[in-house]
């Protein structure tokens, strides 16, 4: 299938499930056309129709609770219940049992794509292998999150950059268009529960942000609450485009708590499914991470590793699959991994190629 017409196909199942804005759907196809870095975020549908025939040998693995839609800048920091920063996969949105393989290689993929960009400046071997160091160690070891406070100094530096500064978070929440319509009831709800006080006044806005979510309702509540202003967002979830790819023939279950609460790391209490609606706070570090909006002096084989290492972290939640991955990991050769994501690259330059020449 030309990527065009699958497009065309899973938008109108998009459509099918959840409400679509089309002004932020025809924003998200610019932004496909623009790089191929932003094409491949937008476009983990396409992903999971190419990847299993693609890149074939990668693909026959065994399966657990993966994270789907897994690229570079789907990392983030939140604030833990004791108000610790910790850093991790920003969201799951794509959620679904897939074999474990699928989220490397994606992952490793978007890294290849980051250096093209100049986003990152490591050797694409050099990723791959410290993707692949990272995350055997983390199933080795048995997991452990990346709590940034008394350990892990240098990814909390990493992290903490300028245009997280709260007055630039703030002015930007602020400068939101405020939304004169009323929003969906199971937002409204999804919202007023994570509101510091019950009956707070807010005001509402929608938010634009993302790209493979882009196209579907997000709105956001900003309050002024004891001396300061509090930020909460809902966000519509779908089941996840693997469902699409399969045909219709995977489950529609959307995964979102399910993976966010069995895997080896920190929760955000902060971050709640509720219906159809992911609702979650918003802060200047509870936020998801551009790789542009980090130091330039930084670490970037430590980061790609640590970006393994949390991968598994998340796959230990299906910790009856670990023997089997580890088995399964121990077989492949040296250097699997770089091969299924150069080919996986080269597919996804083929179908931005027919996008942005149409």
């Amino acid at each position: 299938m030309k990527f065009l017409n699958a497009t065309r196909k899973y938008e109108a199942w998009l459509g099918r499930h959840t409400r679509l804005i089309r002004a932020d759907l025809a924003l998200k196809h610019l932004s496909m056309a623009e790089e191929v870095f932003p094409f491949l975020r937008a476009t983990f549908y396409r992903w999971m129709q190419l990847c299993p025939e693609v890149a074939a040998d990668a693909a026959k693995a065994p399966a657990l609770l993966a994270v789907g839609d897994l690229h570079v800048e789907n990392f983030g920091t939140w604030r833990d219940a004791d108000g610790r920063m910790v850093w991790g996969i920003n969201d799951f949105d794509e959620a679904y049992p897939l074999p474990y393989t699928l989220d490397l290689v994606r992952l490793a993929a978007s890294a290849h794509l980051a250096i093209a960009a100049h986003n990152l400046s490591v050797k694409n071997e050099e990723a791959c292998e410290a993707i692949l160091e990272g995350y055997s160690g983390c199933l080795k070891e048995g997991g452990k999150p990346f709590v940034l406070e008394e350990e892990h100094g240098w990814l909390r530096q990493a992290a903490t950059g300028v245009l997280r500064d709260p007055v630039h978070f703030w002015g930007k929440m602020q400068s939101l268009t405020p939304l004169r319509k009323k929003i969906p009831q199971g937002a409204r709800k999804g919202i007023e529960s994570l509101l510091p006080e019950k009956g707070l006044r807010y005001r509402l806005a929608h938010r634009v942000a993302g790209l493979g979510s882009l196209g579907r309702e997000r709105y956001v509540a900003l309050a002024e609450w004891r001396g300061g202003l509090v930020a909460r967002e809902a966000k519509a979830l779908v089941p996840s485009a693997c469902t699409w790819a399969s045909g219709g023939k995977g489950s529609p279950k959307i995964f979102y708590q399910e993976i966010m609460t069995r895997a080896e790391r920190v929760l955000d209490p902060f971050v709640r499914l509720r219906g159809c609606w992911i609702v979650r706070r918003l802060a200047p570090h509870c936020t998801r991470i551009e790789l542009e909006a980090m130091p330039k002096q930084r670490d970037e084989t430590r980061l790609l590793h640590a970006m393994g290492w949390e991968t598994a972290n998340v796959h230990w939640g299906s910790r009856k699959s670990i023997p089997h991955v580890r088995r399964d990991l121990a077989r492949r050769p040296a250097h699997w991994l770089h091969d299924a994501s150069k080919v996986m690259v080269k597919a996804t330059m083929k179908d931005w190629e027919e996008w942005k020449n149409q």
